[in-house]
């Protein structure tokens, strides 16, 4: 394990970082910052990547200053934080529930979103801040019902999956009902939101999710991290050390559930990121714990590449990036579960 560096504060505040998590995170940014590049450049008015970057410092023309501020830029930038927020909340759920299988997709917080967004568009015809709001609604509303499900003296992991694995199911059905509740062009709005798209993504899909995260991030980084690390030796020897179990708990559910709420909201619910980004960060920084802040750079460079690979698969023809995800997630799980499998784990 590499040696940690420690920066104090003169307020007595202290933050740890190890190298190796440090230049995993950072690997990650720069992947992510020169496939938005790409991804900006791309497209029927083709642009260099000099181009690019003269146009975000404010000296390209008016031409390719309209192009990129009010085209492309907010989809690049919708896909940076929507797979970051997710990532995020993936790594969250995980160590709650101590299992790598543990994501908002898999436990249904994603489908509460989803079933509280499909309210909005098949019962109310909304859109943009009327579909934010419901999707966080039904994501909240979900995670509540899970916390009181799963909650016996203490929220555990393994009560956690199991029940949330029930209302994914239930919630699932839920939103196929609503579905076949909706007249046509609703229906194939919501199928394609369903799918997990940034196609037609402005600066007003990708606000709630940027505000939400400027507050919720730090919450998740800097107030719970510590207590999630030291969660993991156990709760008798967390309280011990003076860690209020179920209010970390608590505050890094309620984080976790707004973030993966709001990103469906954003995009839909994009499949995998959540469960995928975590794993792959803890693989390559090779430390224990949540690993927060490398999940979140893997999650927002994840999925900006996925969405870049959704428009140049196929040429002329461009795929929803939840297919893209979608696929690439299935092949990790499968992969996932046959490597636990021959570890002789359940």
């Amino acid at each position: 394990m590499s040696e940690a560096i420690v920066i104090r504060t003169s307020g007595g505040f202290s933050v740890r970082l190890r190298p190796r998590p440090l230049a995993v995170g950072a690997a990650c940014v720069l992947v992510a910052l020169v496939v938005a590049v790409l991804a900006i450049g791309g497209g029927d008015y083709p642009m260099s990547p000099a181009d690019v970057v003269r146009t975000l410092l404010g000296r390209g023309t008016s031409a390719d200053a309209f192009i990129v501020e009010q085209v492309r830029l907010p989809r690049v930038l919708t896909a940076l934080a929507a797979g970051g927020a997710l990532a995020l909340s993936g790594a969250a759920f995980q160590a709650l529930a101590r299992n790598p299988l543990g994501s908002p997709d898999l436990l249904g917080f994603t489908q509460g979103a989803a079933a509280g967004a499909l309210t909005v568009i098949v019962v109310i015809g909304g859109g943009g801040l009327a579909l934010a709001a419901g999707a966080v609604t039904g994501g909240l509303v979900t995670g509540a019902a899970i916390y009181l499900l799963a909650w016996r003296e203490g929220l555990h992991g393994s009560r956690l999956v199991l029940v949330g694995i029930g209302v994914a199911a239930t919630l699932t059905g839920i939103d196929g009902y609503l579905l076949t509740r909706a007249n046509i062009p609703d229906a194939a709005r919501a199928v394609l939101w369903l799918t997990g798209t940034l196609d037609g993504r402005g600066w007003g899909d990708l606000a709630p999710l940027l505000a939400a995260m400027i507050v919720v991030v730090p919450i998740v980084l800097l107030g719970c991290a510590r207590g999630l690390r030291i969660l993991e030796m156990g709760d008798d020897a967390a309280t011990a050390l003076g860690v209020r179990v179920e209010r970390v708990r608590l505050a890094l559910l309620a984080s976790a559930v707004l973030l993966s709420a709001l990103a469906a909201a954003a995009t839909g619910p994009v499949a995998f990121v959540a469960l995928t980004a975590p794993q792959l960060a803890r693989r390559l920084t090779r430390e224990p714990g949540p690993n927060l802040l490398p999940s979140l750079c893997m999650g927002a460079a994840l999925l900006v590449t996925a969405d870049l690979v959704a428009q140049r698969l196929i040429p002329g023809h461009r795929l929803p990036v939840g297919v893209v995800t979608g696929v690439l997630g299935g092949v990790y799980l499968i992969g996932l579960l046959a490597g636990r499998r021959r570890a002789g784990r359940p």
